[in-house]
């Protein structure tokens, strides 16, 4: 089994207080219900169990379970369906994950490698969201965040008098172009000194570490640049301070569709509605890079336990990728409603992420656990 590590943002005190009767007939009434998404009523259980057990008495421990809070019946006469809490005491106490099957494994290595060394990185990320959905019949998804990656060039190209382009070239080869106003009445030879200057101290870092840097510098870039000169790399500085105070992250999901499958009734309807609403939400983009960070591995969450979901009552299960730096950048995951198959869809999203964060590191393919 694969070394997933906190895979649950909480655990259930239930585990010791059933007896092996109850475990088993809990267990079938869940496994049951991800399989069809349907209530299982006591008869089939009795036909289902390894032990004969009449329908009486199988009903005498689903009303156990129910006081315990984890099964319920949808309708008067109807089966039983587990609750939110009996989900998560299913996945704490029972779910055993394997591994992703050799299979699966090389159709998500070949297409996400091959997006991976073609660039651009925006391909790669698309490419696992597309793949998490197409192999869970949910919705995949990837969380980007804004990338910092370190500075190889820097250069100023004048385009008119008031304004130069900032090409910024870092270290994994990705070009980025800014719009700059330039201070009145600077001249080519000025666009070049200040060019000179930013590389000699900020090649090698972050963004954000060279505005730190050239901040710090503050006496050495009066004594060696002229005013106009100072002024650009001041104005460059804040330009660079202020990207990412918009959107900082970028969320893409594929899939969507494949949730409207999952429908069981005319509310969920209304449920999915809000999901998408959700899912359309920047403000929430962040926090889900942070639900998977907080957890250093694949993470699980149940219907209301993600409030970012709570009103759709989808469960995610997401993890993190991480840059060659091993910094958090982003999370894959997928959605789905809570009868998701958990045991199926965990090692793939844990391989998917660890994939990606070995190629945005340009290393080796994922090795089996």
């Amino acid at each position: 089994m694969p070394p997933f590590h906190d895979l649950t943002p909480s655990q259930t005190p239930l585990a010791g207080g059933l007896d092996e009767r109850s475990r088993e007939i809990f267990r079938l009434i869940v496994d049951s219900y991800l399989e069809t998404g349907e209530p299982v009523g006591s008869r089939n259980l009795s036909r289902l169990l390894s032990s004969a057990l009449s329908p009486a008495s199988i009903r005498n421990v689903m009303s156990d379970l129910e006081a315990l809070g984890l099964i319920y019946a949808p309708h008067v006469s109807a089966g039983r369906l587990p609750t939110e809490v009996g989900l998560r005491f299913f996945v704490d106490a029972f779910l055993e994950v394997g591994d992703v099957p050799e299979r699966e494994r090389a159709e998500i290595e070949k297409k996400v490698r091959d997006h991976g060394e073609r660039r651009p990185v925006d391909a790669l990320l698309t490419e696992a969201s597309q793949l998490l959905s197409g192999l869970s019949r949910g919705a995949g998804i990837v969380v980007a965040a804004k990338a910092d990656p370190r500075l190889k060039h820097i250069e100023f190209v004048r385009l008119d008098a008031a304004r130069a382009l900032v090409v910024l070239v870092g270290e994994n080869g990705e070009v980025e172009n800014r719009i700059l106003d330039l201070p009145p009445g600077i001249t080519a030879a000025q666009l070049v000194e200040a060019a000179n200057f930013l590389n000699a101290h900020v090649v090698g870092r972050t963004l954000a570490e060279a505005r730190r840097r050239i901040e710090a510098l503050k006496e050495e870039t009066s004594r060696q640049l002229g005013e106009l000169s100072r002024q650009l790399v001041d104005a460059g500085l804040a330009v660079w301070a202020g990207e990412g105070a918009g959107q900082p992250s970028r969320l893409i999901v594929r899939g969507r569709a494949n949730l409207l499958d999952s429908l069981s009734a005319a509310d969920d309807l209304d449920r999915l509605r809000h999901l998408f609403d959700d899912l359309e939400s920047k403000t929430s983009i962040m926090e889900l890079i942070d639900l998977a960070e907080a957890g250093n591995g694949v993470r699980i969450f149940i219907g209301s336990e993600n409030k970012l979901f709570s009103l759709s009552g989808s469960s995610l299960v997401i993890a993190p990728y991480s840059d060659s730096d091993q910094r958090v950048i982003g999370a894959v995951g997928v959605i789905g409603p809570t009868r998701l198959n958990y045991r199926r869809i965990v090692p793939m999203v844990d391989y998917t992420a660890r994939l990606v964060s070995r190629l945005l590191a340009g290393g080796a393919p994922v090795r089996r656990p």
